[in-house]
């Protein structure tokens, strides 16, 4: 293979890289979104089990408070964080297989780099 051609295939490598590395970045910050919810909403269920059963809870709906009833306000906190913990199982999966893929990228990378190195020590001696 040609030197250009080996050069177009690295920048197309490392094109293919970068915009990786920009979804793994994505992933993150939604990851920490995530974690920051779960730790709110549990701390929201230890204030909620901290209650008499008689107690009144509001909700913020808008910019209107309404009474909720504690059972539903107990279920609706746990859905939520049953919901992101899976949502965090899920960006944790999806986040292995890109880091799995960059390792793959980048030794693709490191390869044609060898490639051109041998080709341009090849020419010198020439």
């Amino acid at each position: 293979m040609a030197s250009k051609e080996l050069q177009l295939e690295l920048e197309t490598k490392a094109n293919d890289l970068r915009k990786l590395q920009k979804d793994i970045a994505k992933n993150h910050e939604v990851r920490k979104k995530y974690t920051v919810q779960l730790g709110e909403n549990e701390l929201v269920l230890k204030e909620l089990e901290l209650l008499n059963d008689d107690a009144n809870v509001y909700k913020l709906i808008g910019p209107v408070l309404v009474k909720q009833d504690l059972a539903e306000a107990n279920a609706n906190v746990r859905k939520r964080i049953d919901y992101i913990s899976a949502e965090l199982k899920r960006l944790d999966s999806t986040l292995n297989d890109m880091e799995e893929k960059q390792n793959s990228k980048k030794e693709g990378i490191l390869k044609i780099q060898q490639r051109i190195q041998a080709l341009q020590a090849g020419k010198a001696k020439a």
